[in-house]
């Protein structure tokens, strides 16, 4: 018997296989119309029981899955939610992007991923993007051209920016109080008796990383404190190891350290212990942002200002439902997040 995903070639030429089957395949193995294929996958369409039960069985059998366009272009709305996303070498956002799929599956929606290799911004992959006609996009990256706000308008796709504060008509963030987070640590460097602080940034000028420099500097300020080392270590590993050690070339070698992530504390740390001989904390303090899983590992014990990434999802998703139901306008809606510090072993040095 000829397999029904083949169709019949020339003469003497053997059958070529069909890379999907249609609703035409399966109505002929079912013994049905292509209209009763379509109201048997839809929701509420009017087909018996068993005229159901012999579509389903007929597209098991032949591997078949409902196209989706047609009720896209029906309906004019896709329930693909697009992530774009660079850095997923940083726990927290790979985090992030789990917890999110996970509550937009829980909608009846589907999560479309996207990766920025370079830079900080989502224009270039916005046509490719917007191409899958999804409802909306959250980004860990920002929106830098009105150009690229102006191509979402037009679609009427609404952006949410996880701590990002590019806002304008078609662009609303969730953020972490980063500034707040910042000043914490700095209040905490002091109360330990610190004098000598760095700051080890991310990128220049990500806004997560200078709004937490510009916490942890107005901290140390209302202190009187105004001298402070600042490298920079591009959220990452290696490149904090590396700007670490530029601070361990300096006359003043600081006894506190903030960075601007988690992953840069932790190479922070390393590099202290691995090319200084210091102690933490005895000779030097560190602390992070994030709170990913490895900051409470023993080994590191790292204090650090935690994230609430649950709840930032959360307020991600309550802005695009009211969006996409069109009970409000973006309107640069800014949801602001409360971040909590976390003191560990990395800062536990008696007060002087």
């Amino acid at each position: 018997m000829a397999n029904p995903n083949d169709i019949e070639g020339e003469p003497g030429q053997s059958a070529v296989r069909k890379r999907y089957a249609s609703a035409t395949d399966v109505a002929r193995i079912a013994g049905v119309s292509q209209s009763a294929v379509s109201r048997a996958f839809s929701e509420g369409g009017s087909v018996s029981p068993k005229t159901r039960q012999r579509v389903i069985d007929a597209a098991k059998q032949l591997g078949y899955q409902p196209n989706l366009i047609p009720r896209i272009m029906l309906k004019h709305r896709s329930s693909l939610i697009a992530v774009v996303i660079g850095g997923m070498h940083n726990p927290f956002y790979a985090g992030i992007v789990e917890i999110f799929s996970r509550e937009i599956q829980k909608k009846g929606s589907t999560v479309l991923l996207f990766s920025v290799d370079q830079g900080e911004y989502i224009d270039d992959v916005i046509p490719l993007v917007l191409g899958y006609r999804v409802d909306a996009i959250v980004s860990a990256l920002s929106i830098v051209s009105q150009a690229a706000a102006e191509s979402c308008a037009k679609m009427n796709v609404p952006v949410v920016l996880f701590n990002g504060k590019v806002r304008n008509d078609w662009v609303a963030s969730v953020c972490s109080d980063n500034v707040a987070g910042g000043r914490d640590v700095a209040s905490l460097f002091i109360r330990k008796g610190a004098r000598r602080f760095a700051y080890i940034a991310g990128k220049r000028g990500n806004m997560a990383s200078d709004d937490r420099l510009a916490g942890y500097l107005g901290g140390l300020a209302a202190e009187g404190i105004s001298d402070v080392s600042i490298v920079y270590g591009d959220f990452r590993f290696e490149k904090s190891f590396e700007a670490t050690c530029e601070l361990m070339r300096q006359d003043s070698w600081p006894d506190a350290i903030f960075c601007a992530n988690d992953l840069m504390a932790i190479g922070a740390m390393d590099a202290i212990r691995s090319r200084s001989g210091r102690r933490i904390p005895e000779d030097v303090m560190v602390a992070g942002f994030d709170d990913i899983p490895a900051a409470a590992w023993p080994s590191h014990s790292l204090t650090t200002v935690r994230q609430n990434g649950p709840q930032m999802v959360s307020e991600a998703l309550n802005i695009m439902d009211r969006i996409i139901e069109g009970k409000s306008a973006v309107g640069g809606l800014l949801r602001l997040i409360s971040a909590d510090l976390q003191e560990r072993r990395s800062t536990a040095r008696p007060p002087r």
